[in-house]
């Protein structure tokens, strides 16, 4: 087995093992190469007796076809325990039905194979809602679902050996001080996790050679079979294009993702499936713009405004500088040192995009005129009970924070907190909270 990293969904699917007993099966969803097939082996070799992994991008079509007939259920778990060489026992194994996207008559199972009640049933896919994978079966109620992130900066330090950063990191934020001296060594410790990123083949290219040459040619062969599972869903290369110019649409000026610039002339029906398409792959993240900033953004977002980031910062800094034949370790280098002259302010959006998401945060933003030719924009509300939270995301140090001001002033009845997020170390300013981007993580 590849080297297993400690991840926080394995304690959720401890609380469902414990919880359900069975009761449920659980589905792990997340793009390829996140680390689902990984986790939930390292968990069934942790927590059971004896476990059965059906990879279903492998099987073979005798395996595939037990699930097509369900009347005798002694007969599938003995030839699955004949072909797979293990001794399942009732109530102390569970069956692994890896990447079941591609055998949807399995997934479609998991109800009375739950119902039978003997064995526990855990699922991974990617790609799980496309439409080839669900258009002919029923999707069983019995299924809770979890999505699992890319390691997020408290697992990527874990990786590392560290476990003291991040709740030090926290007492600093809840005691609201600023850091002093160790600002600098956070930042640069948080610059490498943008760098890296959170996919653990990546991370684990770094820890075992501390060259970021190695992990950059990891990185690229993630993208590319993104392309290629891109290509398989839509073979006129529209979908792969929306994804590949995710890094040149951000760092526009423009406050969206204008998908008729990137792709010309598209079917309007055509253009929303393949951006759903593109969102059930979870190698993006959505953001979309909330008409009405209220606790209940998602009934007043607008599906045609949105913002597009990269589920994984580490690919999108690669995915930036595509155009080179691999990232150069001085591009690294310098990112690292925070000496690159161009304007990174939109590495530092994918980030916070990122962040928040691993926190459990959907992502909505809003813009609205100042004048004629300028808008004020705010790049992230979070909703905290009744009451809203604006964010504001600069690269660098700040001066002003206008768009902050005039959000706050125009919605002063709606606002808990207000934020911005920036290189600098934590302080305040009047009323607005000024957060180092290594703390977004406690929002």
């Amino acid at each position: 087995m590849k080297r297993a990293f400690k991840r926080k969904l394995y304690s959720k699917l401890l609380e469902w093992k414990n919880s359900q007993n069975g009761k449920t099966a659980m589905l792990v969803e997340g793009a390829r190469r996140v680390g689902k097939s990984t986790l939930v082996e390292q968990f069934a070799q942790n927590e059971y007796e004896s476990y059965i992994l059906i990879d279903f991008n492998e099987a073979s079509e005798d395996v595939k076809s037990l699930f097509n007939n369900l009347m005798d259920k002694d007969f599938i778990f003995l030839q699955l325990q004949t072909i797979y060489n293990v001794v399942l026992k009732e109530r102390k194994s569970v069956i692994i039905f890896d990447e079941v996207q591609n055998c949807p008559a399995a997934r479609q199972a998991i109800k009375y194979l739950v119902k039978d009640g003997r064995y526990d049933y855990i699922e991974t896919g990617s790609l799980i809602s496309i439409k080839k994978n669900t258009k002919s079966i029923t999707i069983p109620s019995e299924e809770e679902r979890v999505t699992l992130y890319p390691m997020d900066f408290e697992e990527f330090r874990w990786a590392l050996g560290d476990e003291a950063t991040i709740p030090l990191l926290r007492t600093f934020y809840e005691k609201k001080l600023p850091l002093d001296n160790a600002h600098r060594e956070k930042m640069r410790d948080f610059r490498l996790y943008m760098l890296v990123g959170g996919m653990p083949q990546a991370v684990e290219a770094y820890i075992e050679t501390n060259n970021f040459s190695r992990v950059d040619i990891v990185k690229r062969n993630i993208i590319k079979l993104y392309q290629d599972d891109f290509q398989k869903l839509d073979p006129s290369g529209r979908l792969e294009t929306l994804f590949m110019e995710i890094p040149s649409q951000l760092s526009q000026t423009s406050n969206r993702y204008k998908p008729y610039s990137v792709l010309g002339d598209v079917d309007e029906n055509k253009l929303m499936e393949l951006l759903k398409n593109l969102e059930d792959s979870k190698t993006t993240l959505f953001s979309y713009h909330s008409n009405d900033p209220n606790v209940g953004m998602s009934l007043t977002k607008d599906i045609s405004k949105f913002k597009i980031f990269c589920a994984d910062t580490g690919l999108f800094v690669t995915l930036a500088f595509w155009d080179k034949s691999h990232t150069e370790n001085v591009i690294y280098q310098k990112l690292l040192n925070d000496k690159l002259s161009s304007n990174l302010g939109y590495v530092y959006e994918n980030i916070i995009a990122q962040m928040l998401t691993a926190a459990g945060n959907k992502l909505f933003y809003y813009t609205w005129a100042k004048d004629e030719t300028h808008n004020y924009e705010i790049d992230f509300l979070l909703s905290r009970g009744s009451k809203i939270c604006p964010i504001e995301v600069k690269s660098s140090g700040y001066n002003t924070h206008a768009s902050l001001d005039a959000f706050c002033e125009k919605f002063s009845s709606k606002i808990e907190n207000r934020y911005l997020i920036y290189t600098k170390d934590m302080k305040k300013d009047k009323e607005t909270n000024l957060l180092p981007v290594y703390m977004t993580q406690f929002l």
